[in-house]
């Protein structure tokens, strides 16, 4: 196991563990117990459109269509459960050369591609971020920073979509600051990065399809995660968890634990204490991980496929 993913399922396990014992378990039971059950059924399911929709936008993404969708579902559910087991997604980078297999595309190309779909995704979640944010009813100073945090990761995101200059600028001063062994990989990023630009760039109205599917996918996302509140029986407004889900998620994201697990289920607790108590809270932080886990064992058949395409990659 990578020495990586190994400190962060540990970190994640400590984190559950402290999560857990400030919690009556009791009471964590009997939130689920008291559930709407045909409303969480629901809200589960909405995995399946979500997934459905994720793999018509990658067929949009290859050249001329030449991913069928099947195949896109196929290289979504198999990346989604490589996710889950290797380290620095490797899922993604192994979609890459299942892509670039199937499509007869370039190599760069297909990392190109799933390049754009991640800052797509990360794009939509912090334009939701920022608008739920903005309309937030409560705003402290910290609720300020975080618009403001949020609104310039957003602006820089769109600058260097929009502008090959701005980020051919933003990747120097990244490689001139970087550690020495990262130093390349941003170099071979910034190529790709490159490459990718000047490909979305040529056709602005399939741009325009697949950015304004991505915004929304991460709707669907996002309500979905309110679907759980409300199966939940707790309270608390739509265009709050718009503000508040895509904070939790951000936590999630970074890159200390085992696929977000542990500080996703702490921040949804935090940023949701003002709207329902630390066990519903934490029933909902079990009900986000399932949305991961979820594809994950669905794409479960097709793991010796994507294995076998990330040891190529390595070789």
């Amino acid at each position: 196991m990578n020495f990586k993913r190994f400190i962060s399922i540990i970190i994640s396990v400590a984190l559950l563990l402290y999560i857990y014992t400030q919690i009556d378990f009791v009471n964590l039971l009997k939130v689920f117990q008291n559930c709407d059950r045909l409303m969480l059924i629901v809200s589960l399911v909405m995995v399946i459109p979500i997934t459905l929709v994720t793999s018509w936008r990658l067929q949009q993404l290859v050249p001329h269509h030449s991913l069928g969708f099947l195949e896109a579902n196929r290289l979504i559910l198999g990346a989604s459960v490589l996710n889950m087991v290797l380290p620095s997604k490797m899922g993604d980078i192994a979609k890459s050369y299942f892509m670039a297999e199937r499509s007869k595309i370039s190599g760069s190309l297909a990392l190109s591609i799933s390049i754009f779909e991640k800052t797509c995704d990360l794009l939509s979640l912090l334009l939701w971020c920022v608008f739920g944010l903005l309309l937030y009813p409560a705003k402290d100073s910290l609720f300020w920073l975080m618009t403001a945090g949020v609104g310039i990761g957003l602006g820089i995101g769109l600058l260097m979509l929009g502008s090959q200059s701005f980020a051919d600028w933003f990747f120097a001063i990244a490689i001139n600051f970087a550690p020495q062994k990262l130093k390349s990989k941003l170099e071979k990023m910034q190529a790709s990065w490159g490459e990718m630009h000047n490909y979305f760039w040529s056709d602005k109205q399939q741009l325009l399809i697949i950015t304004s599917t991505s915004v929304f996918i991460w709707f669907l996302h996002l309500l979905q995660i309110w679907l759980f509140i409300v199966a939940l029986k707790a309270i608390a407004p739509f265009l709050v968890s718009l503000a508040l889900s895509p904070l939790s998620i951000l936590a999630g994201l970074l890159p200390l634990t085992f696929a977000g697990i542990g500080t996703r289920d702490a921040a949804i607790i935090y940023f949701y204490q003002d709207y329902f108590n630390e066990a519903t809270g934490a029933a909902l932080g079990l009900l986000c991980t399932s949305r991961y886990f979820i594809p994950a064992l669905i794409g479960l058949p097709f793991l010796g496929q994507m294995l076998s395409a990330a040891k190529k990659i390595d070789h």
